[in-house]
């Protein structure tokens, strides 16, 4: 995987390598300067987004002035975005970033919670190739933590449970009066496999992950490989942004800003719902 490669190269090259003119990551070579100012992990990217570490990769002390300093956040949350896609000066990009270092600064916290993993994979199902999107949390543990699943998206899963129209369901029930005849008419209820969620009570909503565990253990479903990586995060009040990997030379580079949008927190909980049901 790409990702993991350039990961192991940049470790052994900071092992090993003394500083040179330029270092190959990827498929670019790229010389000092590039390759200190590439958000290499996520982890340095919630650093450099709080500003507890500098654009050259310096590690801040949290008693030095420049810690979280809100002045400096200003200055170098710019290259923390997507450049080819947002450039430098854009509306959006002033207004996040003016809220984001007020008075009262918003800081990204690992263990804080509403922030996700959303991780491409390729399975076999029933022996052909499918594309499955894990989505992962970070949860406590002890005096640690560790990543776990909170849902999937696989198509053929929701091709299972579409969403029918309200009169369409509506034909659907069994009468309150069933239990009287000993719910003789139960049988309506397997007569149309396909709609057999309608006859759940209005509160049910289906269970992707348990269906994914399902096909795992009954071997129907094989992982193959990981394709691609993305995070999305909602820690931020009023705000939700995708963070991607950008492989690529020059100064805006490694794990980015891709998608950064307005979003009031009542909508944003309804869009969390998806990540951790």
């Amino acid at each position: 995987m790409k990702i993991a490669r350039n990961i192991i190269l940049l470790a052994l090259t900071f092992a090993f390598v003394w500083p040179v003119a330029g270092q190959t990551i990827g498929d670019f070579k790229m010389n000092e300067t590039e390759l200190y100012a590439m958000t290499k992990q996520m982890g340095q990217f919630m650093r450099r987004f709080n500003y507890e570490e500098d654009q050259f990769g310096e590690k801040l002390n949290p008693k030095d002035p420049k810690y979280r300093n809100n002045e400096m956040r200003r200055k170098s949350l710019p290259i923390l975005f997507d450049q080819q896609k947002y450039g430098k000066q854009t509306d959006l990009q002033r207004y996040f970033i003016e809220d984001v270092t007020k008075d009262d600064s918003t800081y990204m916290t690992f263990l804080g919670g509403r922030w996700y993993s959303e991780v491409s994979c390729t399975f076999r199902f029933n022996g052909k190739p499918v594309n499955i999107s894990l989505i992962l949390a970070i949860e406590k543990e002890g005096l640690g933590s560790k990543w776990v699943l909170t849902n999937v998206y696989f198509s053929d899963f929701n091709k299972l449970f579409p969403n029918g129209e309200i009169a369409e369901r509506e034909k659907h029930f069994l009468h309150p009066m069933s239990h009287e005849l000993d719910f003789m008419n139960i049988y309506k209820a397997f007569q149309n496999p396909e709609v057999i969620e309608y006859y759940a009570s209005k509160e049910f909503q289906p269970d992707y992950l348990t269906l994914f565990f399902y096909e795992i253990k009954q071997g129907r479903l094989v992982f193959q490989h990981v394709d691609s990586v993305k995070f999305h995060v909602f820690q931020i009040k009023d705000w939700y942004f995708e963070v991607s990997w950008f492989d690529r030379s020059g100064l805006n580079s490694g794990w980015l800003m891709s998608n950064v949008i307005y979003m009031p927190e009542k909508e944003k909980n309804n869009l969390i719902k998806f990540y951790q049901p």
